[in-house]
């Protein structure tokens, strides 16, 4: 680990204005995953800003809408009833993450930014144009077994590996922001960006914009969500592939759907196509199958990481049976 300064602010605008005034700085929350990248000289920020006495702790139920805070620990949110109830795909994605001991630290606006687990971006002795660009991607002739089967490019296939994001897709989340020109509300498909040639913008953030809360907003879609994961092992591991679903069926008929994918894409995947598919048909295995070969129309595999194809599209159908009875 290389040396840094560090510096603690109870005040979101002196947070915001001591990091925008420094490339090379950093927020500091739960740390989960940034002090690791540090430790691995992956990242090198010059200067930490801890945020942790920042008012942004707390999850209140709004007559439209639950705010969760951008501080607020995963272990608190995946237990809080409110999200229990106004959207089951946030708890069993927070609850399907890490181990206990790391969601009672993590934060909620932490998981939103953490990084790529990609094995080569970890390893500075390997080529990745995320941590360096210009330097290739060892992954694509490489093992890929964890890799992008979706949205990658010749420049990056990594995946991303938040649990939550995807099931955030499938309520229609929004993250509210503070940063040096105000404030922003981004939807949560809106947040994350496809590597392209540029793999080393993951987010639509600019420096110094700090994530304050998500929103979820109370509806019936959010009400009738679940998120499903197919891991290695049952703990403690990365999503292979995961779904999170949402169904709103009315007279019959699926009235609204949400298909949020993830383990195969560099961002939370949204199945926009698929969701059009579904809108206005019977729930039933057949229409829940058109719509799995829909969200995976365009994959590519790379060798290690094909079983992903097939295995995304058992896990649409097994989760839009689930929302739909």
């Amino acid at each position: 680990m290389r040396p840094f300064a560090y510096t603690r602010t109870a005040s979101s605008s002196a947070a915001v204005a001591t990091v925008t005034a420094d490339r090379d700085a950093k927020f500091l929350a739960g740390g989960t995953n940034l002090i690791d990248l540090m430790k691995d000289t992956v990242e090198a920020p010059a200067l930490l800003v801890d945020i942790n006495a920042l008012p942004f702790g707390d999850i209140v139920e709004h007559r439209t809408f639950v705010r969760i805070g951008a501080l607020a620990r995963m272990s608190d949110t995946a237990d809080h009833p409110a999200v229990v109830r106004i959207a089951p795909a946030v708890a069993e994605a927070l609850l399907a993450s890490a181990s206990p001991q790391l969601r009672n630290a993590a934060t909620i606006g932490g998981n939103l930014m953490q990084r790529t687990r990609c094995a080569y971006f970890r390893d500075v002795a390997t080529a990745c144009n995320k941590r360096e660009p210009g330097r290739g991607c060892a992954a694509i002739d490489g093992i890929n077994r964890q890799h992008a089967v979706l949205g990658g490019s010749r420049d990056c296939i990594c995946v991303h590996p938040s649990d939550m994001a995807v099931a955030l897709l499938a309520v229609d989340a929004i993250v509210r922001t503070r940063g040096p020109r105000g404030e922003r509300s981004i939807p949560i498909a809106a947040f994350h960006t496809l590597p392209g040639d540029t793999p080393q913008i993951e987010t639509v953030l600019e420096h110094g914009e700090l994530i304050v809360a998500v929103d979820i907003p109370i509806s019936r879609l959010a009400s009738t969500s679940t998120y499903v994961k197919v891991r290695d092992r049952a703990s403690y591991e990365f999503a292979l592939v995961s779904v999170g679903a949402a169904l709103s069926v009315r007279d019959g008929k699926i009235a609204d759907a949400r298909l949020g994918l993830g383990g195969i894409a560099p961002k939370p995947w949204r199945a926009l196509a698929s969701e059009r598919a579904l809108i206005g048909v019977a729930p039933s295995a057949a229409a829940f199958e058109r719509a799995a070969e829909i969200a995976v129309g365009g994959a590519r595999g790379y060798g290690h990481n094909d079983f992903k194809i097939p295995l995304v599209k058992r896990l649409i159908v097994k989760s839009l049976a689930s929302v739909a009875a």
